[in-house]
């Protein structure tokens, strides 16, 4: 009696074949050969998280609404402060919150001179430096990069919308005061603090769009020294906290007088130059000089964001 045939096995995985019977074939389909660039078919690295889904994702953040409903209410409570208020006397002084309610150029200047050295630094320290390290607090900022979102382009894409926000920030003050200035006060010629000059205001319309500019400019150190913490941290407070923070010791340390000139490359040394732009005779070099301070120390500070972003091992 011969010995019952031993069953063959199918590729070493252990499944038997009857006799005569051929093993089964499993189809597979081999998978798709990568593109020239090295990535999967399909797949753009240029089309990851487009601008116009993290602008929608930041608009409907309640900080971003409350933070616009503020700015815009502001130059409001400004007005009914100015009517209603016991303080009235003092309109023919020359100093410019005296002048505020001489017209609606007078007061949008008074306006953005009282937010520019708190407020509008809060609003764009909140915008940059809440964007990325909110996403790290809620451990989605890996699944973004898992995405693939490249490195660089999900910085890239922050900061531009972060900056976006902010410059949206400090104009709406100024123009919301100009509106509101001018619907309580009048359109008047605007009269210059210190000397009373008046200067007429088409004139003027054409320096407070150079003013809102350098405005937006010299919060730059304020907004990159924001993302900047906001890549290196999880905790969006401590970001913002940290900028607000820098504002603060520039503030201090510029009333010491024994700094000399050295005072003069602190961020915040040339924040109120735009005042000159509204003189009879503007004087342009305090800006120029205000300019190049920001965008240098925002260059220097968003080149460390991003080497930094490319070093971090992202685990939130």
């Amino acid at each position: 009696m011969s010995p019952a045939p031993k069953p063959a096995m199918n590729g070493g995985l252990g499944a038997a074949t009857a006799p005569g019977l051929s093993a089964p074939s499993t189809p597979s389909t081999p998978p798709a050969p990568p593109t020239a660039s090295g990535h999967a078919p399909g797949y753009s690295p240029g089309r990851t998280l487009p601008l116009r889904v993290e602008f929608v994702r930041q608009f409907r953040r309640r900080r971003t609404i409350g933070m616009f409903g503020l700015l815009l209410a502001l130059p409001w409570i400004l007005v009914v402060a100015f009517q209603f208020g016991p303080g009235q006397s003092g309109r023919g002084g020359l100093r410019l919150s005296d002048l505020a309610t001489q017209g609606g150029l007078n007061f949008a200047a008074f306006a953005l001179s009282v937010s520019a050295s708190f407020l509008l630094v809060v609003a764009v320290a909140l915008f940059c430096g809440d964007t990325v390290a909110s996403e790290a607090s809620w451990s989605s900022l890996r699944y973004l990069l898992a995405a693939p979102v490249p490195r660089d382009r999900l910085l890239r894409q922050k900061l531009i919308v972060a900056l976006a926000y902010s410059a949206a920030a400090v104009t709406v003050v100024p123009l919301m005061a100009l509106l509101a200035g001018t619907l309580a006060f009048g359109w008047n010629d605007i009269q210059v603090p210190g000397t009373g000059e008046i200067i007429p205001a088409a004139d003027v319309l054409p320096k407070f769009a150079v003013v809102i500019a350098y405005a937006m400019v010299s919060q730059l150190v304020v907004a990159s020294l924001a993302f900047l913490l906001s890549v290196g941290t999880d905790s969006p407070l401590g970001a913002v906290g940290g900028a607000v923070g820098l504002v603060i010791v520039s503030s201090i340390l510029q009333a010491v007088d024994a700094l000399g000139s050295l005072r003069e490359f602190l961020p915040t040394y040339w924040n109120t130059a735009w005042q000159d732009a509204l003189a009879p005779q503007p004087q342009y070099g305090g800006m120029v000089n205000g300019t190049a301070i920001s965008v240098t120390y925002s260059a220097v500070l968003i080149a460390f964001a991003f080497r930094r972003f490319r070093r971090k091992d992202v685990v939130s």
